[in-house]
């Protein structure tokens, strides 16, 4: 069984749920929100930014959550397991509304995963959702069909 939890509103949780989690998705500001510690923003220089990520995502996998996501937004990802650790840069496209990307994420991280995908593949996946949502505008409207989001991954290189 795979849990997927995205702590938003950004909240403070208690360990006795995040022990359950399996992949928690928060957000920069979720992230800090959780753990107490700054996470610097893409803005700032890439050794503190990426070193911000993993300090928070550790403490994320220290209360019992196997998989920690922070999502950047236009940056893309970043992956914390307690094997490895990976950025996963997003996909270039002319923003329109940013509404519902964590959301669009989200839902493509729970179809990929449950379809057997790898977490490369699910993240890379997921990413490809959360930039395809931004392309139009409102919440509900921007939420890419299954054949959009497919043909939209075969103009992209591979992986």
């Amino acid at each position: 069984r795979t849990v997927i939890l995205n702590p938003a509103p950004a909240q403070p949780l208690p360990e006795s749920i995040l022990a359950c989690v399996t992949v928690l998705t928060p957000n920069e500001t979720e992230a800090e929100v959780l753990t107490g510690c700054p996470v610097k923003h893409p803005g700032h220089a890439e050794p503190d930014f990426r070193a911000s990520l993993s300090k928070a995502a550790a403490q994320l996998l220290g209360s019992g959550v196997e998989n920690v996501i922070i999502t950047l937004g236009e940056q893309g990802a970043y992956l914390r397991t307690k094997e490895r650790e990976q950025h996963y840069p997003a996909f270039p496209v002319t923003p329109v509304d940013t509404t519902a990307a964590g959301d669009a994420f989200n839902g493509a991280l729970a179809v990929a995963l449950g379809e057997g995908k790898s977490m490369d593949e699910a993240i890379r996946f997921a990413n490809a959702a959360g930039a395809l949502s931004t392309t139009r505008a409102g919440a509900q409207p921007s939420m890419a069909r299954r054949d959009a989001l497919d043909a939209f991954l075969k103009t992209l290189a591979p992986s």
